[in-house]
């Protein structure tokens, strides 16, 4: 389900129910709607069980739109993604420059805890210049009064997805759509310790090797740092 949605997300239950049944999955429709519930999955966009709001934290408006992005550390973003497990799931964060697509930290967690989330972006923080603007949804990891202090406390504006608006944060939701199709559901990964392995790997290849065409055909890396 979590394949065909990556896919199709325009898939309600009755069209899910259906394309599991043409790969010979033996399944009610009952039961694909529970498993929707599971996952947070809608039809027409994907409002993932990772992004929960909570109504008392203070939210942003979008600064994205019609905002011309021209270079590096102009604009970051940075999401939550759901990855399957042989048995059960986990989470994976990162970072992403906007410009050069290119990712500058990231991080596996079985929970949806605030605190993996800070990390990786006090990491990339460390790392690299600081951008003018970071891009999250409204979910409550990027709501947070401690992670919202660490972008204020550097002069870093805030911008949020609007309500529904996944394709606000296009930039990282293409890369959640590139590493789940051409490495996730190509394998089967058994535990944590598998999935970090197989992503730290991934993410060399991504930044340095994988071109990119909306990139004239250069890696991230390259265009980071020309």
């Amino acid at each position: 389900m979590d394949e065909i949605h990556t896919e199709q997300p325009w898939f309600g239950h009755r069209r899910l129910y259906e394309s599991l049944k043409l790969e010979n999955f033996s399944v009610g429709r009952d039961r694909v709607r529970d498993y929707m519930k599971v996952l947070d999955i809608e039809a027409i966009y994907p409002a993932k069980r990772t992004t929960i709001k909570n109504k008392k934290h203070k939210t942003y408006p979008y600064l994205l739109r019609g905002l011309v992005i021209e270079k590096p550390n102009q604009v970051w973003a940075t999401d939550i993604t759901y990855i399957r497990m042989t048995k059960g799931f986990c989470y994976l964060v990162a970072v992403i420059d906007w410009y050069s697509r290119m990712i500058l930290s990231w991080e596996l967690s079985n929970t949806l805890d605030k605190d993996f989330c800070i990390a990786v972006l006090i990491e990339a923080l460390r790392k690299y210049p600081h951008p003018d603007i970071l891009n999250s949804d409204q979910g409550c990891q990027f709501t947070s009064p401690e992670f919202i202090e660490k972008l204020l406390e550097r002069n870093i504006k805030v911008s949020m997805n609007g309500k529904g608006r996944s394709l606000d944060n296009i930039i990282i939701e293409r890369f959640w759509w590139s590493i789940k199709h051409e490495n996730i559901y190509l394998n089967d990964y058994n535990n944590l310790k598998e999935i970090r392995s197989a992503i730290e790997t991934y993410m060399l290849y991504y930044n340095q090797k994988r071109i990119h065409q909306s990139l004239n055909y250069q890696t991230p890396f390259e265009v980071y740092f020309r």
